[in-house]
């Protein structure tokens, strides 16, 4: 899932952003308020994850602007606050669940889950295609009996490939999928990580469903729907 994190303590920001990259998804994690009001203007997420008290706009508010503007996905509310008062207030605001601070890493990646299943874009915790599995809680890939392991972002290029199977997608907008704001990739990055899932799939007979589209982006689908097309 793509997730943006706005928590202003760096202290904290750092290992929530850390678990949750290792766990599979592309987080942008931001510090301030205000930035994450553009963000959220700009990019479509799967799951925001927002601190009650920031410096310049609460997560309350950001969380009831979110509802305001109309999207729907889930919001997690972070916070010291612990009173059942503030429990309603948060949920009253289009909060979807809360955590109260100090974080247990453990039970933050479970309510993650949790809440992934009600996002729009959840389509389970494998994706399918023809007979090809990524199981995303694992980071494998399965297929006529054979399993490998991928890296996290190996895993996030495959998950976006799965959900949007025969596209052609460009580099700029794998690079807005995979990369976290305020990174950009180096030069080859892209053709670095196409290769190397490539390598994972030849495990599975399988790195031929990524066709390269020279000078537009890249398309994945078994090589049969080709064919037939």
């Amino acid at each position: 899932m793509r997730i943006l994190l706005v928590e202003d303590d760096r202290q904290q920001l750092n290992p929530i952003q850390t678990v949750l990259s290792k766990a599979g998804h592309t987080v942008d994690g931001i510090q301030e308020g205000e930035t994450a009001q553009w963000l959220i203007s700009q990019k479509e997420y799967d799951l925001l994850i927002l601190d009650w008290i920031l410096p310049d706009i609460s997560g309350i508010n950001l969380c009831r602007e979110y509802r305001q503007s109309g999207k729907t996905a889930p919001v997690l509310i972070l916070t010291a606050k612990d009173t059942t008062s503030d429990k309603v207030a948060g949920l009253d605001a289009g909060a979807d669940d809360y955590l109260v601070k100090p974080i247990d890493m453990i039970e933050l990646l479970a309510r993650v889950r949790a809440l992934g299943r009600r996002s729009p874009q959840w389509l389970g915790d494998t994706l399918n295609l023809a007979d090809l599995k990524l199981h995303l809680n694992t980071l494998t890939i399965e297929r006529n009996q054979a399993t490998v392991k991928l890296s996290s972002q190996e895993s996030q290029l495959l998950e976006y490939f799965l959900r949007h199977p025969r596209h052609i997608l460009t580099r700029d907008q794998i690079e807005q999928a995979l990369w976290e704001w305020g990174s950009e990739p180096e030069s080859n990055a892209i053709t670095a990580l196409i290769r190397r899932l490539r390598q994972r799939l030849q495990v599975v007979d399988a790195a031929d469903w990524i066709e390269t589209i020279y000078g537009m982006g890249y398309s994945f689908h078994p090589p049969e729907e080709s064919n037939q097309n």
